[in-house]
């Protein structure tokens, strides 16, 4: 146990959160004090790993707009020939 784990309570009061942390320490086989730890620690990798939306937004942007013009209309004609209702 490191020094930053002695003496430092947390009090879960809702019995919801206790029952998750109940369930990942089964399944992880660890304590609840390291099932909440790593809840925590992928829970803040998960954020510190995501993209803003603003930033996938602009790379989907960036890739329809490298694509080439067809010259095509996409006007109803169009769309009835995609679909086989030409």
């Amino acid at each position: 146990m490191s020094t930053q784990e002695l003496g430092v309570p947390l009090n879960i009061r809702s019995e919801i959160v206790h029952q998750l942390a109940e369930r990942l320490a089964a399944r992880r086989q660890v304590s609840k004090t390291a099932a909440v730890r790593i809840a925590l620690q992928n829970e803040l990798r998960r954020l510190d790993e995501a993209v803003p939306l603003r930033d996938r937004i602009r790379l989907l942007q960036e890739r329809g707009l490298s694509r080439l013009a067809t010259g095509m209309e996409a006007d109803k004609g169009f769309y009835d020939e995609l679909s086989g209702n030409a």
